[in-house]
């Protein structure tokens, strides 16, 4: 039902006059009768007894009125409701997925400061391969997701967040410690890799390939599914890996990891925003992005 006909219903049944509910309602008197003749001819009954001085509800006009008052109100109580959501401190539950390079360190970082910040709100993070964030981004079931590649997806949008460096990390003592190596170099040394679907994976993958080799050509022993599980066998000296230096900042300061560089490969990738596309963002979805983005490098 037209709440605009109901306020104007309303406004001449209290003021018993089509002029004055006209002056309250800031339009013509014209304009206020075109919406009670609409209201009456749309519910098939009279409302409103013009033939005295004053104007008075009818029967069925005095049932409209009192019913007309309560939805008045309720739409009243929504419109403020919103306005206080909409300026309010950040409530209810925040839902974001992140690939494990992302979520690793850095996000996990951020997202804690972001929950101190916002006390009313419940942060949950979900950490999975970057192929199933961007279809859980899709299907509506995270409001945001952060990943390190951007796989095709007619479902989602994607906006640059943020500049991050993968590093070769080895085992203390291991010959490539501090060094520029090249590909031949890696030749013989026992590569520990991320599974399939993994963004630095695919990253590693892609720059192989345009340096005209493949991940296959190298001695690959090991595929793990956990960024801390890779992190853990190379402490252990099972191997070597390519990881984000983000994600291993605490053991290169700690000596317990030591970095290389591959000279023949372009080791740096940008992280993703990912977005259902078309869906409004939530106010807690562009509180965090910006809260991110002043904390980001």
């Amino acid at each position: 039902m037209d709440t605009r006909q109901l306020q104007a219903f309303c406004e001449v049944v209290e003021r018993k006059s089509f002029s004055q509910a006209a002056e309250r309602l800031g339009v013509t008197q014209p304009a206020v009768s075109l919406q009670v003749r609409s209201l009456e001819k749309r519910l098939g009954t009279q409302l409103l007894d013009r033939s005295g001085r004053r104007v008075e509800p009818t029967e069925s006009g005095l049932r409209l009125y009192r019913g007309a008052q309560r939805l008045l109100q309720l739409e009243e109580d929504i419109v403020a409701e919103l306005a206080e959501e909409a300026t309010g401190a950040l409530a209810g539950t925040f839902e974001i997925g992140a690939s494990t390079g992302p979520g690793g360190v850095v996000l996990s970082q951020i997202l804690c400061e972001f929950a101190d910040a916002h006390p009313q709100l419940h942060v949950a993070l979900s950490v999975f391969d970057t192929q199933t964030v961007v279809e859980r981004v899709a299907d509506r079931s995270l409001q945001l997701g952060v990943v390190g590649a951007a796989p095709r997806h007619r479902g989602v949008e994607y906006e640059p967040f943020f500049r991050d460096t993968v590093v070769l990390a080895c085992p203390p003592g291991h010959r490539f410690a501090g060094r520029s190596v090249s590909l031949d170099d890696l030749q013989g040394e026992t590569l520990i890799v991320m599974q399939e679907g993994a963004g630095v994976r695919q990253m590693i993958d892609d720059e192989l390939h345009r340096a005209g080799t493949r991940l296959r050509d190298l001695d690959v022993r090991l595929e793990l599914g956990l960024q801390e599980s890779v992190t853990s066998a190379v402490r252990g000296g099972y191997g070597i890996t390519f990881i984000s230096r983000s994600s291993v900042e605490n053991d290169l300061a700690a000596g317990t990891l030591v970095e290389a560089r591959v000279s023949d490969l372009e080791l740096e990738r940008e992280i993703f925003l990912v977005r259902a596309a078309g869906r409004a963002e939530t106010r807690a979805a562009r509180a965090f992005v910006d809260f991110a983005k002043e904390r980001l490098p």
